[in-house]
């Protein structure tokens, strides 16, 4: 047993107020062999042309499989799926020192996101980091929280850092680089890049739809903060469904949240500048699952039952929306699946040069309802209805 003895004695080159505290050595029990007890040799790690002896393969097939080549496409699964398989039981390590000389590549990608928090960054993120993992791939993360310098100046830090390329999620995208760059929820055409964006057409039609099918005629809207890079595009389709469905949109019931927070209190502040209108409305369409939230709340505050008065919708379907209480009516985003797809048109593009991809890669919407949504009240589908 090790034991700790403080010493009152001071070490002559600290300030008098620091005493030191001194382990005295133990020396280790020794077995009867004279060995040390519970000690293991530590084994040495398995070289490549070990590792492919034991699989009966050739070293520069199981060279190309570890690291992922081009070329090794066209080696069977079965064969692929053995040699990972060996390398996980012997724990086989590529060098990447020298896997990284030899491809010129850093084998790194930068990620820029708006802030990292649980909405819609995370769960793009996840899908990110599932793909990257998977193929070998070390990522770095940077937050601009929609600061013009930041966005501006992150490309170039991560280009200085020799990352092979590039995702950004959720920012306005207008560079033209080295490496190749795919956006989540980018609407600029620049050349070089790949935008993963939402069929927003559709995403309008399945949430007003659902509303107008209950009954709803009198809609408030939440629209997305102006540096948000989908809510000129989101509006723009709203308005485009609403007016095919011959429903009138009331600008006094129209408000915008403010502030770069990723809290539910953006959308708490702009539900209580709709209820300040006296305008009545029997539905709510927010701009995402975490300004709903605020919504919901801000509701409740002011004597309304939700769904039982007022209706509402979220967007994105986070991970909380199914665990709200009530569960909320949201349209999904398949926000892991968007971040997946972006790593892996990445990583294409860079073991690819040269190689066409479309400039747009388009995602379908899913309206999940849960339990925020419900019928619009009789007396209040003519808007007579007054709070108490």
């Amino acid at each position: 047993m090790s034991i700790v003895r403080t010493d009152t004695r001071r070490i002559s080159f600290l300030p008098p107020r620091f005493p030191y505290a001194r382990l005295r050595s133990v020396a280790p029990r020794k077995t009867k062999t004279g060995g040390d007890r519970g000690a293991h040799p530590a084994r040495k790690p398995i070289s490549l042309k070990k590792l492919a002896e034991h699989l009966d393969l050739s070293p520069a097939t199981v060279s190309l499989v570890i690291n992922r080549s081009n070329v090794a496409d066209s080696i069977p699964q079965e064969t692929k799926d053995r040699i990972f398989a060996a390398a996980r039981k012997f724990k086989y390590r590529a060098n990447f020192f020298a896997r990284s000389l030899r491809t010129q590549r850093s084998f790194t990608i930068g990620v820029i996101v708006p802030e990292v928090s649980d909405g819609y960054s995370a769960s793009v993120m996840s899908g990110v980091e599932d793909y990257l993992l998977q193929e070998g791939y070390f990522y770095f993360v940077a937050s601009h929280r929609h600061r013009a310098d930041l966005i501006d100046e992150y490309p170039r830090m991560f280009l200085e850092r020799s990352v092979d390329g590039l995702i950004a999620v959720d920012t306005p995208w207008h560079f033209n680089l080295s490496v190749p760059v795919v956006t989540v929820s980018g609407h600029n055409d620049v050349k070089g890049v790949t935008n993963i964006v939402l069929n927003h057409e559709k995403a309008a039609e399945i949430a007003l739809k659902h509303l107008f099918q209950l009954g709803h005629r009198h809609i408030a809207f939440i629209k997305g903060q102006e540096f948000s890079s989908d809510t000129q595009v989101r509006w723009s389709n709203i308005d485009r469904v609403a007016r095919q469905l011959s429903l009138i949109i009331n600008p006094r019931l129209v408000t915008q949240l403010e502030g770069d927070s990723p809290s539910p209190e953006l959308g708490y502040k702009a539900t209580k500048k709709l209820l300040a209108t006296g305008e009545i409305f029997s539905a709510l369409f927010a701009f995402n699952d975490i300004s709903a939230m605020g919504a919901i709340r801000a509701l409740r505050e002011s004597g309304w039952h939700v769904p039982d008065d007022i209706s509402v919708v979220g967007f994105d379907d986070i991970q909380s929306a199914a665990f709200q209480n009530p569960g909320l009516t949201t349209v999904r985003q398949p926000l892991r699946e968007m971040g997946r797809a972006a790593a892996e048109i990445l990583l294409r593009r860079i073991n690819r040069p040269g190689s066409e991809l479309h400039d747009r890669h388009v995602v379908e919407p899913e309206l999940v309802i849960r339990e925020t949504t419900s019928p619009a009240p009789a007396e209040r589908r003519g808007a007579t209805k007054q709070r108490n």
